[in-house]
């Protein structure tokens, strides 16, 4: 039984997805050469590649700059105030609607920057939040 096993679990792991994963890894090679990721661990590379799985949302909102606002305006800390009571998967819807994905680049939230900014319309109460994902700007009417 044990030999069977072992057997089967070796066919199920590596014999029945040889092939599509050689298909894979060449691809993979392709587009980036082994020399320039093998200095990575495995854990580093699925970050590298993937981006960020968890954030610090503070960090985010202490990298934040200003336009037409600034960080004691009644919205901006009515925006906080609410961002914060969100959870998680809501945020990470945020950070969708700025950025157009729910991952930061490997380098995490430090060098990570977004703007909020006033887009000073004449009617805000009858306009939406917008953003702007190529520039990572919040359009964030009064």
């Amino acid at each position: 039984r044990k030999e069977y096993l072992d057997l089967y679990v070796n066919y199920k792991f590596n014999k029945s997805v040889q092939k599509p994963f050689e298909d894979f890894m060449q691809g993979f090679l392709r587009g980036c050469p082994a020399r320039s990721w093998k200095m990575f661990s495995p854990e580093e590379l699925q970050v590298l590649l993937q981006g960020q799985p968890t954030f610090d949302w503070h960090l985010l909102e202490k990298n934040v700059k200003y336009a037409q606002y600034t960080k004691s305006d009644q919205t901006i800390r009515n925006f906080w105030t609410v961002f914060h009571d969100l959870p998680e998967e809501k945020k990470k819807m945020f950070l969708v609607f700025l950025s157009g994905s729910d991952r930061i680049s490997g380098y995490g939230l430090e060098p990570f920057r977004f703007c909020i900014a006033d887009p000073q319309i004449e009617n805000p109460d009858e306009s939406s939040p917008y953003a702007s994902t190529c520039i990572l700007t919040l359009f964030l009417p009064r």
